[in-house]
């Protein structure tokens, strides 16, 4: 039995990054696949003196954390159904990209970062909703044959995105909440109005012109309508928890996301030359935020807003972290060492 004195000097961490003004609030949610042991939440929802305060029921924009608790567990059942063959190539599922080089990139080299795609586009400047997107991006070259090296691609996620509406034959959204049902909540696309008291505000937006609060942070992904496969879900710290307990059981029993031996395969690094990259998922080394201490079988993530997602299933532990570090502004970068210092002091 872990105790409460057990988790202060991470609390420690936390607490420091608040005073030095690393975020506004934050909230954490550690434990084992048997449950929750730690779960705590800090601050205010913004700087203001008589901002609401943080709570455990406080959402946040989970930014890139939607990429594997949301598309990596749809591709996964997908898979597992034997729907989505990781060697199909774009081409094979997409007939629209009819342009040769699409015949080379695989899915699996969407999952893993290797397609070749690049890293970042501005489309939200030029472009406005899915017709658009799906333009521009069938008409970008590759930038390195797929499979030769790993660069973090948001254009390579969207374009899965496209994979696995056609493929579910259902919007993302929609496959997410008949993957993971309504027990695991909330954990959503697009909250309503009900919930924006609840919600962290995150950045002062001038291509919106406003406080973004409640709509998705990701400028491609608002441009998109708010459901995108590399960004757009919002959820509690509790919720992601619930999920990453899920996620632990799921490598020794099948459920609802699928057998142990899906998950395993998506939580495999891939053989790319370099890289840490799983199938969605990314893997721990000693320089990364994940910290020092944990395995580097363990699989997690990191989204841009301040939040992020660390599961060791060798030991049988996760933690998540998350925080609207980009408010006011994305240039405040203070969380960013914070990250491992939080998990290297945890009592796993």
């Amino acid at each position: 039995m872990t105790s409460a004195a057990a988790f202060d000097s991470a609390r420690n961490i936390v607490l420091g990054g608040l005073n030095d003004r690393a975020f506004p609030a934050a909230t954490v949610s550690v434990g084992r696949s048997s449950g929750a042991l730690w779960e705590e939440a800090f601050g205010r929802l913004t700087y203001d003196a008589g901002a609401p305060r943080c709570t455990d029921g406080t959402i946040f924009d989970l930014a890139s954390l939607t990429k594997v608790i949301s598309t990596a567990s749809i591709a996964m059942r997908l898979v597992e159904r034997g729907q989505l063959p990781l060697n199909a190539s774009v081409r094979d599922l997409l007939p629209d990209f009819d342009r040769p080089h699409w015949r080379t990139v695989q899915i699996r080299h969407l999952l893993d970062h290797s397609s070749g795609l690049p890293a970042h586009l501005r489309l939200w400047q030029t472009a406005l909703g899915v017709h658009d997107y799906r333009q521009a991006i069938m008409s970008l070259p590759l930038e390195r044959a797929p499979g030769e090296a790993s660069l973090y691609s948001d254009p390579g996620f969207m374009l899965l995105g496209w994979v696995l509406d056609s493929v579910g034959g259902a919007s993302l959204d929609r496959q997410f909440m008949d993957v993971l049902g309504p027990d695991i909540a909330p954990l959503l696309f697009l909250p309503g109005t009900e919930l924006r008291d609840r919600i962290a505000p995150t950045e002062f937006d001038p291509w919106r012109g406003r406080l973004i609060c409640g709509e998705v942070h990701d400028e491609n992904a608002a441009a998109l309508g708010g459901v995108a496969a590399h960004a757009g879900l919002f959820g509690t710290a509790q919720a992601v928890g619930a999920f990453a307990r899920v996620v632990l059981q799921t490598f020794t029993v099948a459920s609802r996301l699928g057998s142990p031996s899906a998950m395993r395969l998506f939580a495999a690094r891939s053989a790319v030359p370099g890289s840490s990259r799983a199938l969605g998922w990314d893997t721990a080394l000693p320089t990364s935020s994940s910290g020092t201490r944990m395995r580097q079988t363990a699989i997690g993530h990191t989204g841009f807003t301040g939040t992020s997602l660390w599961i060791d299933w060798e030991r049988d532990c996760y933690a998540v972290l998350l925080t609207n570090r980009v408010h006011p502004q994305r240039s405040n970068e203070k969380l960013l060492p914070l990250r491992a210092q939080f998990h290297d002091a945890l009592p796993f």
